[in-house]
């Protein structure tokens, strides 16, 4: 049998601890790893270069920023050694960076995470941030608010802070995802404002209605779910799956979400890269397509009255 001790004292990879010295040697070995491996990147990080930083950053407990101020800094072989077992992780297992270090950021808001929950990086978390400007223009007015399939809560706990007068709910189907976003919300000490739920989207829900439904739901469409990189097979396949063409959960969304948004309120989705198969199917429906850093294509916004009926 291997146990940890024995996989340890045999992996190439802490075997390199006796010839990497400083911080500069462990970010160059761990950059040539990832890309001599074919490592994906998508979790928060563009390239190997910047999650290799991150990582050993992290690892160290020096500010992110403030790494190139260390490289010649050298470390214990326990360091390097406990470094390169982490990087054995990313480029062996595939296991992604936020699954390492327990977190994951969505501009300055830092979430716990773990492989119960999806890691956050939503496109209507940058949107929150910009203030939802035109589509909310009084944000002081917004009495209730849900964040729809909720997993860790960040995107509720982001609403919290947009909405500063608002009860929010935080809905999600597995309990796994709502012990995460308990933990997250707590961290934030939004209990009061933030309330969880677990429920099949609004079915725990019944009565309720509020100013902004948001929700980031499964949007992975089969043939996608069927050549995901390992990277991504971390993570739950509830929190990702969604049926042939990625829509069931948006189809019902949409079907459902009237009941339970006020008269002026908005509902706004992200899709992935479900656009055309989105409008497809809802030729007459008017989607605002909202503006995001990578495009005009992933999230949508409809008013109660644009709802497909």
């Amino acid at each position: 049998m291997t146990t940890d001790n024995t996989r340890h004292a045999t992996s190439p990879y802490v075997a390199a601890a006796d010839d990497l010295r400083t911080i500069r040697d462990l970010l160059r070995f761990a950059v040539t790893e990832m890309g001599r491996a074919g490592v994906v990147h998508g979790h928060g990080f563009p390239d190997a270069t910047t999650e290799a930083i991150y990582l050993l950053a992290w690892f160290c407990h020096i500010p992110h920023g403030a790494l190139s101020d260390h490289l010649d800094a050298r470390l214990t072989r326990t360091e390097r050694a406990g470094f390169l077992s982490l990087l054995e992780r990313r480029v062996v297992e595939r296991e992604p960076v936020p699954y390492l270090t327990g977190e994951a950021w969505i501009g300055d808001f830092r979430f716990f995470v773990d492989r119960r929950v999806l890691i956050p990086r939503s496109f209507i978390g940058d949107l929150l941030l910009e203030g939802l400007s035109p589509w909310v223009p009084d944000l002081d007015a917004v009495d209730t608010a849900l964040d729809l399939c909720t997993g860790s809560g960040c995107l509720a706990i982001l609403m919290a802070h947009a909405f500063p007068n608002a009860a929010v709910d935080a809905a999600d189907l597995s309990p796994a995802a709502i012990d995460v976003a308990h933990r997250n919300v707590g961290e934030y000490g939004c209990g009061d404002r933030v309330h969880l739920v677990q429920s099949d989207l609004f079915a725990a829900l019944a009565g309720k209605r509020y100013d902004v439904i948001v929700s980031n739901p499964p949007y992975v469409d089969a043939p996608s779910m069927a050549e995901l990189p390992r990277e991504f097979r971390h993570e739950p396949e509830l929190a990702l799956a969604a049926g042939d063409d990625g829509l069931d959960l948006v189809r019902r969304i949409l079907a459902e979400a009237g009941d339970h948004l006020n008269p002026a309120g908005v509902l706004i989705v992200e899709i992935g890269h479900n656009r055309a198969a989105l409008e497809a199917a809802y030729p007459d429906t008017p989607f605002t397509w909202l503006s995001t850093h990578a495009g005009d294509d992933f999230v949508f916004l409809l008013g109660r009255d644009q709802l497909p009926t």
